[in-house]
Order: C-alpha cells, then sequence, then structure tokens
C-alpha cells in the first residue's frame, strides 16, 4: 500500500511544551472516560441490578449508538462542514457529563420502595449508557478524524490518552474497594466518585478543547489542511477500497478484545485465592497493558500495514486459549496463566490500534486523511458492537 507523506514545512510553528501533544492525549482520555466509569462501577450496578447481565447488556448499548452516530457522520457529507469541530466536541462533553450525572441523580432524589428501583431505573441507566455512546460517537468520529490530518504523533497522543483513562479509574476502583466497605453504602460511594471525578475531567477537556486550535502549531495544520481539500470531492467508498486491509485489521482487534475485555474477565472466571479482587486486577493489568502497547508506537511502529493486518489476525488465538481458561486442564486455569493472557490481550490491542489507525490515514493522499480515519473509526465501532455482542457467547 502507497505511503503519501507530505512534504515537511520548514515554517512549521514548534509545538511549545508539547501542549498540542498533551491535550490530544486529555481529549482522548475524556473520550473514553465515561466508559471506563461506567464499567468501573460495575459492582455497584451488579448489587442494583443482579440478574441483568449489567455488563454485557451496557456494552451492547454503549457500542451499537456509539457506531450509530459514525455512521451518520460518514454518510452525511455536510455534516462536519455545517458542525464545526468545537461544537461537535462541546456536545459530546456536554452529553457525557448529563448521562453520567444519572445514577448519583437518581440515588440522592429517588427513593423507591424495595424492587421497585431494579425494575423502574433499570432502563433509565441503560438510557444514559446509550446517550453516552451517542456522545462517544461524536467525539471519537471527531477527534480521530481530525488527528487523522495531522502529524502522525497527534494520533498516538489521542489512543495513549484513551488507554490511560481506564488506568486512572481502575485505580479509584481499588483505592475504594481497599478503603471502603464492601457494602450497599460502599458500592454506591465508589460509583458516585468515579462519576463525579469523570465528569470535572470532562469538563476540564471543555476548557482545553477550546484552546486547541487557538495554539500557533494548530493554526498552521489547520490552515494547510483547508488548501489541501478546499477543491476536493471525497468519496466514502473510494478511501474504504483503499484502506480495506487495515479497516479489517482494526475490526478484529475490536472484536476480540471486546468479546472477552470487559465482560469474560468480570462475570465468566473466578479465583479461590483473589476472590472478588480477582476480576479488579485483571482489569487494571488489562489497562495498564493497553495503555504500554498505545505508548510503545511514541519508540516504534511497524513501517508495513500488511505485517500489521496479520498481527490483528493473528489475535484470533486468543479465543481457544482464553476457552481453555474456562473449560481446559487444571494448569490453563491458573491465576498466572490468565494474567499472562490478559498482558497479551492488552498489550497487542493497544500497541496494533495505534499503528494500524497511523498508518492508515498517511497511506492515502492528504485531502483524504480526514476521510481515511473516520472509515477507520468505523470499522473499529463495528468490531466493537460485534465483539459486545460476542461476549454473550461465553455464558451459553
Amino acid at each position: 500500500m502507497e505511503n503519501f507523506k507530505s512534504n515537511p514545512d520548514q515554517h512549521e510553528p514548534k509545538d511549545t511544551y508539547k501542549i498540542a501533544y498533551i491535550i490530544h492525549f486529555l481529549l482522548g482520555a475524556g473520550n473514553l472516560l465515561p466508559w471506563n466509569a461506567l464499567i468501573t462501577a460495575i459492582d455497584y450496578f451488579g448489587h442494583l441490578y443482579p440478574e441483568k447481565h449489567v455488563e454485557k447488556v451496557f456494552s451492547v448499548a454503549y457500542m451499537s449508538s456509539s457506531l450509530l452516530v459514525l455512521i451518520i457522520m460518514i454518510s452525511s457529507s455536510k455534516f462536519s462542514r455545517l458542525i464545526t469541530f468545537q461544537v461537535r466536541m462541546n456536545m459530546g462533553f456536554t452529553m457525557f457529563v448529563v448521562s453520567l450525572m444519572v445514577t448519583p441523580t437518581i440515588d440522592w432524589a429517588w427513593k423507591p420502595q424495595p424492587n421497585e428501583k431494579s425494575n423502574a431505573t433499570f432502563y433509565t441507566v441503560v438510557a444514559s449508557v446509550v446517550m453516552c455512546g451517542l456522545a462517544d460517537g461524536l467525539i471519537g468520529g471527531s477527534l480521530v478524524g481530525s488527528a487523522g490530518n495531522l502529524p502522525k504523533r497527534y494520533m498516538q497522543a489521542v489512543f495513549a490518552g484513551t488507554a490511560s483513562s481506564g488506568i486512572l479509574v481502575c485505580f479509584l476502583r481499588i483505592i475504594t474497594k481497599a478503603s471502603l466497605p464492601n457494602d450497599p453504602q460502599g458500592l454506591k460511594k465508589s460509583a458516585h466518585l468515579y462519576f463525579l471525578v469523570s465528569t470535572l475531567i470532562l469538563l476540564v477537556c471543555m476548557v482545553f478543547c477550546h484552546l486547541l486550535y487557538k495554539l500557533p502549531v494548530m493554526e498552521h495544520h489547520y490552515k494547510s489542511l483547508q488548501q489541501t481539500t478546499s477543491n476536493s470531492t471525497i468519496k466514502f467508498w473510494e478511501v474504504a477500497r483503499t484502506i480495506q486491509w487495515p479497516a479489517i485489521g482494526i475490526f478484529i482487534i475490536y472484536t476480540v478484545t471486546l468479546s472477552i475485555f470487559p465482560g469474560f474477565l468480570a462475570e465468566n472466571i473466578e479465583s479461590t485465592l483473589l476472590k472478588d479482587w480477582y476480576p479488579i486486577i485483571l482489569i487494571t493489568i488489562y489497562n495498564i497493558s493497553d495503555f504500554l502497547g498505545k505508548s510503545f508506537t511514541a519508540i516504534f511502529v511497524i513501517k508495513s500495514i500488511a505485517k500489521a493486518t496479520w498481527g490483528c489476525m493473528a489475535r484470533l488465538l486468543l479465543y481457544p486459549l482464553f476457552t481453555a481458561c474456562l473449560h481446559g486442564p487444571k494448569w490453563a486455569k491458573n491465576e498466572v496463566f490468565v494474567v499472562l493472557l490478559t498482558v497479551v490481550l492488552g498489550f497487542t490491542n493497544g500497541y496494533l490500534t495505534s499503528v494500524i489507525m497511523i498508518m492508515a490515514p498517511k497511506s492515502v493522499p492528504p485531502s483524504e486523511s480526514e476521510m481515511a480515519a473516520i472509515v477507520m473509526a468505523l470499522f473499529l465501532g463495528l468490531g466493537l458492537v460485534s465483539g459486545s455482542v460476542l461476549g454473550w457467547f461465553w455464558i451459553i
């Protein structure tokens, strides 16, 4: 696949103190922070709705609604021209904040009768998860599309940021679990903490998003982009055909990952040694490994998209290995083996995602790079939905 590179610009302003990089990192973290808060508070939701398979329901609701927005963004050629990047980002972050406040508001304002809460509020919470998913599609599609036009370090920053949000929330979970009682009140306080901390960070993201395109380095790239794309008509299917193999690769990455994480790690395997700490430890290990994988692309990036795509396909081997953790010999159910598999799952997810998402927009002409990035985001979303649906098969 041909790799298009823009000519180096000697007059490009310097990214002083790497502020633009840090803001992209922060926006990436903000994009995935609500999802991580929701799945990290799963102890609390599991207590409220013990019969609902909450984690799997949340996955399907969130990923499907996020995918819907990406499809709308791609199918409407006027979408990005009518609604500016900054407006889309602010809309998305506002929706995030509103949806994250639903559960604490219900807890503070509504005192239901016994058993009423699990029946009456479950669908309200799911609706807030759907709103979160819509916001994720809006922010994720816009942010990835924008970063696709920029030097590759900004795409790497976005995806490293997404991984960092998982680590932050996992450490919050560990602190609250160690310091608060394991009873309904303790679970409620910890869940509220996740949502409130996430809300504060999202508000900070809104401020920095406003500042981003006022930076000289970003103004420079934005003007260059306008000159490049002013007379171009970009067709979705032409771009998709050009980058079909990395698109398939990103689809496979997230089909495999979301069918195992977080549902399988949280619900399907057990440890007599670690008890209810086991899923928390596994999810934390996954998030750290994912972050290390996405950060490693700042040091080394595979130069061949073909090799990266084959690496994505090789992850299908994780299915029989994780199946062995459930139905295989005793050594395969050992905590050490499961932890090693989780490290592999997280690191390969992070590294291959970052590599594919960096290289695909650079393999088309600059005028098509934003569309290429959005196509990749769409196939990533399709993989998320596919994986979240396949996750149900572990309980069969």
